[in-house]
């Protein structure tokens, strides 16, 4: 399961040439974007490189070249959300998002509860990938970050490769998995 998060950096200094680079569309704040993937236990696979917030989900998969590795990969399929809209179409089916609305104005209702049904059960499915993220948020380094902003590519992996480690250790040290 693959998904963006946004993690809050400190305000780039006055007249800095990329300052306006850090700013998230979606949160109105300064933060670096990072690409998660997770098993469909939600634990960590893979932690991207931090880029600056102002760069779209799907911008960033493609940057990380994830279009040509899942075209050309394993079929099966990756539940994302709807940032990732049209990655399935590149691809060929593997990542699936959520459904579109057909209707934006009087809709029927049959289509109403097939729509909600269909989001109902992409979404369940994905709530794992949102437990890995929140796993990776909740470490002091990255809740309460200060530095400077080239740094955070190491923090961010370094703390996705302990949580990952954490995970799998404690995954083999469980007799009964």
């Amino acid at each position: 399961m693959i998904d963006g998060t946004e993690i809050r950096v400190r305000r780039p200094a006055a007249g800095h040439k990329n300052g306006k680079k850090f700013i998230s569309g979606k949160n109105k704040q300064n933060a670096v974007k990072s690409m998660v993937v997770t098993d469909t236990a939600g634990r960590l696979l893979f932690c991207s490189p931090a880029e600056p917030a102002s760069c779209a989900d799907i911008t960033h998969a493609r940057q990380l070249g994830l279009v040509k590795l899942l075209a050309n990969g394993p079929a099966m399929e990756i539940p994302a959300d709807a940032g990732y809209q049209g990655l399935g179409a590149q691809t060929g089916g593997r990542a699936v998002t959520p459904p579109h609305r057909k209707f934006k104005k009087n809709a029927p209702d049959w289509h109403e509860e097939m729509h909600e049904r269909q989001r109902k059960v992409h979404s369940s499915r994905r709530i794992r990938v949102g437990h890995g993220i929140a796993h990776l948020k909740n470490r002091r380094a990255l809740a309460r970050l200060h530095g400077r902003h080239g740094h955070m590519t190491d923090i961010i992996q370094a703390v996705a490769g302990l949580i990952s480690h954490q995970q799998t250790a404690t995954l083999s040290a469980d007799p009964r998995k």
